[in-house]
This record gives structure tokens, C-alpha cells and sequence, in this order.
């Protein structure tokens, strides 16, 4: 993600909670926190998702680099081991080529072995270069994809570091507005009822049964954001762990799950599906039948069910 976009979503959600940043303004009703609090999630999570995105790409290149480093090991030994075996006859060949030419000539009893003798020399000589060259070859192209996982890897560490920066001063806006919400409620809990019906709604089997019953049953857990349990979600960290609990892996990040799934037409929904929502297709929550969802909400709400009408639809994706 470009810098520019991170940095305008990050301006933008900022923007948004500056109303209450005024100590002039009345505290605001339950209602009307709740709702800007909406309005700055909404400008928020798309930043999280981002930050998954790139977070996962370094766990993945870290992965890689290491991996990479590990092949690269026993071909080395195998470029020294070759440079070893060849070493007396890479010494007779430059440092006294003519000596080892009169060595054959001299102990070969008639012109023909003089002859083959030269040419076995020849040719061992050759064949060793060409194995060694070989192994270096690879060797040093195995360096070279190292080298630039590597440089990837620490890209991508001084991006993650420059979104979580930029993460905590948006958390720390909405953990201003959580407290001020305790106070315009007097502390009670936020989010509604959590189960508004059977979860999962349908009976269904198979892999996406094992998919939904395990994502219904992080019901009240809290929200966190990059959390892919078990203690605790976001929205993309509970799809990934539900479907994981199912022998499905899914990537921590809203963008990658919806590539990664078959798509699927609204009247076709079935429990264990992905349904996704807003233009930019940020938030994701499991359906579990009858019109419902599971989904991890956002900073103060548990995980919960929902309606899915209550969010802008924008389609979904069967693992």
C-alpha cells in the first residue's frame, strides 16, 4: 500500500473524531457516540486490513528468506567439497601444466598412451571446472534470491513499524471515544445483544460445518485489531481461524480472502461462506444462515452476530 493512502485514511479518521476533541461541546448522547464511533471505524479498519496485509507478507518473506538460507548451506559444502577434490589438479593445470604434459609423456610407454594419457587430463580437468562451475552457478543464485527476500523483508519490517505507529494514534482516538462513551452510558457494555438467533442458523456439515460452529463459538470474545485468536479477533483474524479449525488456510487479510474463496451468488449462501462489505471490501464476517452473520466489529464489541443488511453488501466467497 502506498504511503499516501495510509497517510490520507489515517488524516480522514482523524478528522472524523475531531468533533469531540472540542471541551466546549455537551457530552453527546449513547446514540450519537455509537454512531460517530461507527462513522470512525469505518475509516479505520481499512487501515488495520492494510497493516494485516503487509504484516503477513513479512511473516511470509521472513519464512522464505529463511528457508532459502537453509538451501543455500549444503550447496556451499558442496562448492567446497567440489573445490577440494579438484584442488591438485586445478594446481597441476596453472602452476605447472608442463610439467604434468612431460609427466605423461615420460611414463607412457609407447606414442598412443602418451596420447590418451594427455587426453584423460584433458578431460578430467574440464569435466571437475564444468561440475564446479555448476554448483557455483547455483550457489550464487540461490545468494541472489536471498538477497532480494532480504531487501523485501526489510522494506516491508519499516512499513509494518510506520503503520503500527500510525495505528496507535488512531487507537488511542478511539479508546478516547470508548471512554467517552462509559460515560454517556455510565459503563455499560457496548454492542447489543451478541446472539440474535440459532448460531449457526442452518445445520450444515462437512468442513464449513466445522468452519461456522467454531466461529459462533468465539461469541463475546473481544475485538482486537490483528488478532487471529484464540483469545481474541479481528474481523479477518476470525474467518482465518474458523476456517483453519476446518483444515482451510486463509490469509489475515480481508483483500486475499476475498481472491482466495469461489465466489458465490447472494441467493446461494450457505453457512461457513464469507460475506464481504463496503466498496473497498474491509470488513468480513462468516454467514451462519437465515440472513445472519458472525463477525469480529470493531474496538469495544465482541464478537457477536448481525444481520447482514446492517453493513453495505458487497458479495461473498465459499473457502
Amino acid at each position: 500500500m502506498r504511503n499516501g493512502f495510509v497517510a490520507a485514511a489515517v488524516i480522514v479518521a482523524v478528522n472524523t473524531l475531531a468533533p469531540f476533541s472540542s471541551p466546549a461541546r455537551a457530552v453527546p448522547s449513547p446514540a450519537e457516540v455509537e454512531k460517530q464511533l461507527d462513522q470512525a471505524w469505518e475509516k479505520l479498519e481499512p487501515v488495520i486490513e492494510q497493516y494485516n496485509k503487509v504484516h503477513g507478507e513479512l511473516l511470509a518473506n521472513q519464512k522464505k528468506s529463511k528457508q532459502l538460507g537453509e538451501r543455500l548451506r549444503p550447496v556451499q559444502l558442496r562448492v567446497e567439497m567440489s573445490l577440494g577434490q579438484i584442488g591438485d589438479i586445478a594446481a597441476r593445470q596453472y602452476r605447472i601444466p608442463r610439467a604434468s604434459a612431460a609427466n605423461a609423456v615420460l611414463s607412457s610407454t609407447s606414442p598412443q598412451m602418451m596420447t590418451d594419457r594427455l587426453a584423460l587430463l584433458n578431460y578430467v580437468a574440464r569435466s571437475d571446472a564444468a561440475k564446479v562451475a555448476d554448483v557455483v552457478k547455483l550457489r550464487d543464485d540461490l545468494a541472489a534470491q536471498r538477497a532480494q527476500v532480504e531487501a523485501l523483508v526489510a522494506k516491508q519490517k519499516r512499513l509494518d513499524a510506520e503503520l503500527a505507529k500510525r495505528r496507535k494514534t488512531i487507537q488511542a482516538e478511539v479508546d478516547r471515544l470508548e471512554r467517552l462513551r462509559a460515560q454517556a452510558t455510565g459503563g455499560s457494555s457496548s454492542g447489543g445483544s451478541l446472539r440474535i438467533g440459532a448460531c449457526p442458523a442452518v445445520s450444515i456439515g462437512g468442513a464449513a460445518g466445522t468452519a461456522v460452529r467454531t466461529a459462533c463459538a468465539q461469541i463475546g470474545k473481544p475485538y482486537v485489531w490483528g488478532a487471529d485468536g484464540p483469545s481474541s479477533f479481528d474481523c479477518s483474524g476470525l474467518t482465518q481461524y474458523a476456517w483453519k479449525a476446518a483444515g482451510v488456510s486463509l490469509t489475515h487479510f480481508t483483500g486475499a480472502q476475498w481472491r482466495e474463496g469461489t465466489p458465490v451468488d447472494r441467493a446461494d449462501l450457505r453457512p461457513g461462506d464469507l460475506v464481504f462489505f463496503y466498496s473497498d471490501l474491509h470488513h468480513v464476517g462468516m454467514y451462519v444462515g437465515n440472513g445472519l452473520i458472525v463477525h469480529a466489529s470493531r474496538a469495544g464489541v465482541p464478537v457477536k452476530m448481525a444481520r447482514m443488511d446492517s453493513m453495505p453488501y458487497m458479495g461473498a466467497r465459499r473457502p
